[in-house]
C-alpha cells in the first residue's frame, strides 16, 4: 500500500551540494518513483533551488520562509550563542534549539498538519526533538544518524536525547554506530541501513599501462574533516619515484583560508603541476572512471559515500583504520589498504598500490563486488520495508 511520508531535514537544502542533501533528495525522489506520496520539509537562511534535483511532484515547505513570511535569526541569539561557544560548545547549540522552537514550531506544525503524513523521516535528532518532544506528535518518526551516534552524547544539546529513545527507531549507517546508542540509552531501538552507492555498468581500468595514472580525492576540502592536506604531504614523498603519477582533488572549498593553504603547500613541494585542484563536478563517474587510486583521508565520517562509489567504480582506495565508518567499506588487503594515522603510513599505502598494478586489478575488482551490498534497490527496499512494518505497529 502507497505511504505517506514526510521527510524533515531542518536544515540548508539550497545550493547544497554536501552529502546529507543528496541523501535527501534521492530518498524523496525513490519513494515518490516507487508510488508513495512524499513532501519534504527544511529550514534554510536563503531561498532558491536546489544543488540536487527534486521531482517537481514532491511539495518542499521551507519553515524559515513559509507563507509569505521570512524568519531571521534574531541578533540577542546570535550574542548568546556566541558567549557560550567560548565557554561550552555543547550549550552554545541550545541556543539553534531555543530558536526553532520559539520562531519555526507553528510552521512546522502547520506543515504537518498540512501533509496528514502517515510516517515521519527525521534528519537530525534536532528535528526529533521538535517533532516527538516540543510538538509531541503522534505520527511514528525513524530518526536517522549521518555520523557516529557518539557524539549525540558530547556535543548534541542533552535536551535532544529523549527524542531518540521516543523515536520509532534510529537508524544507523553501519554496525560500530549502534554500540553508543544502546550504551547510553536504554530503550532506544536501532536498525543499520548503509547508503544507497551507484552500480557503475563502466569500470575504471587501474591496472591498465597509461601514460598518466591519477590518485583522486573526491570531497569538501575541508582541514579537520576530509584533511587533503594528507594526501598532498604522503604525494609530495612519492613524487620523484613516481613522475607518470598526478593527484586531483574535487570538491568545494571550506574556506577561503584552507584553500589557499592547499595552493601554498602543493607550491612549497613544487607539485604545481603534478596536484591539481579542480572544483565541484556533478559528473562524478566521469570523473572516477579515470582514476587508479582513492584517496581517502578523513578523521571522521557518517558512512563516506565518496569512497563507496570510488569502490563501485572498481578503484582501490586508501584511508585511516581510525575512521571507524571506512572500516565497514574497506577490508584491508582484500578491496583497499587501511593504514595507521599520519602521513607516512599514508604515503607507505599510496606506494604499495602505486608500485603494483596487479595489486590495484585485484583489490579494485573486489572493491566493486563489495558495493553490491549497497546498491540503491537493496538500500531502497530495506528503508521501504522499514518503513511498512513501523506504520503497521504504531496503527
Amino acid at each position: 500500500m502507497p505511504m505517506n511520508i514526510l521527510l524533515a531535514n531542518l536544515t540548508k537544502m539550497v545550493d547544497d551540494s554536501g552529502g546529507l542533501a543528496k541523501v535527501t533528495c534521492s530518498f524523496a525522489n525513490e519513494m515518490k518513483r516507487r508510488g508513495h506520496i512524499v513532501s519534504l520539509v527544511y529550514s534554510d537562511i536563503q531561498t532558491g533551488k536546489f544543488y540536487y534535483s527534486l521531482d517537481s511532484g514532491i511539495p518542499a515547505y521551507d519553515i524559515r520562509h513559509y507563507k509569505g513570511q521570512s524568519i531571521s535569526f534574531p541578533w540577542y541569539l546570535k550574542v548568546k550563542r556566541e558567549l557560550l561557544r567560548v565557554f561550552n560548545k555543547q550549550k552554545a547549540r541550545t541556543v539553534n534549539d531555543d530558536f526553532a522552537a520559539t520562531y519555526l514550531l507553528r510552521n512546522l506544525s502547520d506543515v504537518l498538519t498540512a501533509t496528514q503524513s502517515d510516517i515521519i523521516i527525521s534528519f537530525q535528532p534536532a528535528a526529533s526533538k521538535m517533532l516527538l518532544c516540543d510538538l509531541q506528535t503522534k505520527i511514528p518518526v525513524i530518526t536517522m544518524s549521518h555520523g557516529d551516534p557518539e557524539d549525540y552524547f558530547h556535543t548534541y544539546p542533552k535536551e535532544q536525547l529523549p527524542a531518540l529513545e521516543k523515536s520509532a527507531v534510529c537508524q544507523v549507517l553501519v554496525p560500530a554506530f549502534e554500540q553508543p546508542l544502546h550504551e547510553h540509552l536504554h530503550h532506544v531501538r536501532t536498525v543499520v541501513i548503509g547508503n544507497a552507492i551507484p552500480q557503475y555498468d563502466m569500470q575504471a581500468d587501474v591496472g591498465a599501462d597509461k601514460e598518466r595514472h591519477i590518485i583522486l580525492f573526491v570531497g569538501r576540502l575541508s582541514k579537520n574533516h576530509k584533511r587533503p592536506h594528507l594526501l598532498i604531504e604522503a604525494f609530495a614523498e612519492l613524487a620523484d619515484k613516481f613522475p607518470d603519477w598526478d593527484v586531483e582533488l574535487w570538491g568545494e572549498e571550506d574556506g577561503k583560508l584552507y584553500l589557499k593553504e592547499l595552493h601554498m603547500l602543493i607550491h612549497k613541494y613544487n607539485l604545481d603541476n603534478r596536484v591539481f585542484i579542480k572544483g565541484s563536478t556533478k559528473d562524478v563517474p566521469s570523473v572516477l572512471v579515470h582514476g587508479d587510486i582513492f584517496a581517502f583521508p578523513s578523521a571522521y565520517e557518517g558512512f563516506g559515500m565518496a569512497l563507496g562509489e570510488a569502490m563501485s567504480m572498481g578503484i582501490p582506495g586508501v584511508a585511516y583504520f581510525s575512521c571507524k565508518a571506512v572500516q565497514a567499506l574497506i577490508k584491508d588487503g582484500e578491496n583497499g589498504l587501511l593504514c595507521e594515522d599520519g602521513v607516512s603510513p599514508f604515503r607507505e599505502g599510496l606506494e604499495k598500490l602505486m608500485e603494483n598494478p596487479e595489486l590495484r586489478k585485484y583489490m579494485g575488482e573486489n572493491a566493486r563486488r563489495s558495493m553490491k551490498k549497497y546498491a540503491p534497490s537493496v538500500i531502497w527496499d530495506s528503508w521501504e520495508s522499514l518503513m511498512e512494518k513501523t506504520v503497521h505497529e504504531n496503527k
